[in-house]
């Protein structure tokens, strides 16, 4: 009986001792384990900076874009505005030039009358 119990009493030293060593090990292993962490979470903040400065950088080229052509319409109103000016300045002026022109033929052809009036009476 005292073999019996001899070789339990070993047996428990022995468990424990190898219980132990394994467990020495993931404390060793845990320092790699949180330098990986640290290392996932630096990449995942580099990640999040660059995704930022993607969307803010799109952003303003969107903004860039929308400016564009608020300017590109308003240029363009101004050019359509000022066409529609000259095209009504150029009707006046070309109404204004042929009601001259019927006055300055009403007038050679009264002129033009009152010469053959006086021919006709010169002749007779």
């Amino acid at each position: 009986m005292t073999k019996i119990i001899a070789s339990l009493i070993a047996g428990l030293f022995a468990t424990a001792a190898f219980a132990q060593t394994p467990a020495a090990t993931p404390a060793a292993s845990s320092a790699p384990v949180a330098v990986k962490a640290e290392a996932k979470d630096s990449k995942a903040a580099v990640k999040a900076d660059v995704k930022e400065t993607k969307v803010a950088a799109k952003t303003e080229a969107k903004a860039d874009v929308k400016a564009a052509k608020t300017e590109a319409k308003s240029v363009k109103a101004e050019a359509k505005t000022e066409v529609k000016a000259d095209a009504k300045a150029e009707k006046t002026n070309e109404a204004k030039e042929h009601k001259k022109g019927e006055e300055g033929k009403t007038k050679a052809a009264a002129e033009a009358g009152k010469v053959a009036g006086k021919e006709v009476a010169v002749t007779k």
